[in-house]
């Protein structure tokens, strides 16, 4: 077989690959249907936490849970399948929020390192960020 029909067969059976895995749902993204799911996604992972609010983000793919005494929950979808944690003020490298009631947040966890989350109401992004809270004195400061 010559060089260039088995690079275009090759070609060929990668490009059917992908299309399969796609028609399939595997490049589906997950989505909270609202605060029901969020609270009934959390509790498959941590049944015996007690949330006080949940606030989903604008699109629907993370939902922030007040747990109380400095202690924050969420659910965040990766790919198809969600992600809980809990998170305390201690985890927490940098927060911010920006006027667009968008928060910025980077975690000490190496397995999530957070990232940007964007709120349908500033209300929520600063309840969000005062649930986080600050601290130490560096991120007092990018808080206010």
């Amino acid at each position: 077989m010559s060089l260039p029909v088995l690079v275009a067969l090759v070609t060929v059976g990668i490009a059917l690959s992908v299309l399969a895995v796609h028609f399939t749902g595997g490049s589906k993204i997950a989505t909270l249907a609202g605060a029901d799911h969020a609270l009934s996604r959390f509790a498959d992972d941590f049944p015996d936490e007690k949330v006080a609010t949940v606030r989903l983000t604008a699109d629907g793919r993370t939902a922030f849970l007040d747990l109380g005494q400095g202690r924050c929950g969420f659910v965040h979808s990766v790919g198809d399948c969600f992600l809980t944690r809990i998170v305390t003020r201690h985890d927490i490298q940098a927060l911010d929020v920006d006027e667009a009631g968008t928060i910025s947040l980077r975690l000490a966890d190496f397995t999530w390192k957070g990232g940007r989350f964007a709120f349908a109401d500033k209300a929520d992004a600063k309840a969000v960020a005062a649930a986080l809270g600050p601290h130490n004195p560096s991120l007092a400061k990018e808080a206010a």
